[in-house]
């Protein structure tokens, strides 16, 4: 790695932004760290930041050369919102941005893919990140979470379709080679675990580390579209919904060698990432 200026971490509170930031400030970098309260966060200078009120945009990109975009949650249309700020932060000398975009998102395709496009003619140096399914998605506070808490149940129209899916450690790894690294991709980078895993395999795995019955509840793409239109907008329920439906059909069916390229080390295991997040009170 090189030596840095200051990174500007947005949404620096959630899964792979909190991440992200601590091993930037555990490795001596200098970090703004971006949320809607400017949340104090240790080892780095908290800033107030709110994707949708621009007064906030110009006090967090003082002094930055490079940052880490989490798109806006929930919009259908983050280019909308995004694009003006991305310019204002190659005007304020910014010089290197990487994106956190989704495995399932193309370049020039639907929601952050707009924005994929557009970051090689913005900045010098970049990197689009597109993670497979987080599996934080079956720890925290995520929708799949609290019915495995609560229900024993994990509910999805993926059928039997299988996903690589990868811990937020690894992604939050790759971000930093990519924010620091005196060279970075210039390229989109498709992280994913070390095995590609159906929704039962994960219920299975669940049940025999934690010792409860977990059960994967099949749906249809309409029941998951209407039970996601209850938490965000119609528009993106249904882009949730489709992206399932996607699954059953295979197109998550792949594992890559990102993480091991990048980091040197291999990515870590489903089994691995629910015992440690379980040790971890997760």
């Amino acid at each position: 790695m090189t030596t840095v200026g200051t990174t500007l971490v947005i949404g620096a509170t959630g899964t792979t932004g909190s991440r992200t930031v601590a091993r930037l400030t555990a490795a001596g970098h200098r970090v703004k760290a971006a949320s809607r309260q400017g949340t104090a966060v240790p080892g780095a200078e908290p800033v107030p930041f709110d994707w949708y009120d621009p007064a906030t945009h110009a006090v967090a990109l003082d002094g930055v050369d490079r940052v880490y975009l989490i798109p806006p949650l929930g919009d259908a249309d983050p280019a909308a919102t995004m694009l003006p700020f991305l310019h204002q932060a190659v005007a304020a000398g910014v010089r290197r941005a990487v994106l956190l975009s989704s495995s399932a998102v193309p370049e020039g395709g639907p929601a952050v893919g707009a924005v994929h496009q557009a970051l090689p003619g913005l900045f010098e140096h970049w990197a689009v990140l597109r993670p497979s399914w987080f599996m934080q998605n079956f720890t925290g506070t995520h929708a799949h979470a609290r019915s495995i808490r609560d229900e024993g149940v994990i509910r999805t129209a993926t059928d039997s379709g299988r996903i690589g899916f990868v811990d937020a450690e690894d992604i939050a790894a790759v971000a930093v080679r990519c924010l620091t690294d005196s060279q970075a991709p210039d390229t989109d980078l498709v992280l994913t675990g070390p095995e590609a895993l159906s929704h039962d395999d994960i219920a299975r795995i669940i049940t025999e580390v934690t010792g409860r019955p977990v059960v994967h509840r099949r749906l249809t793409y309409e029941q998951v579209r209407d039970r996601l239109t209850a938490e965000v907008p119609a528009e993106f329920a249904a882009l949730l919904a489709g992206m399932d439906r996607a699954i059953a059909a295979g197109a998550e069916d792949r594992v890559t060698d990102t993480v091991q390229r990048l980091t040197g080390r291999p990515p870590h295991t489903f089994r691995t990432v629910l015992e440690r997040e379980l040790r971890c009170g997760g």
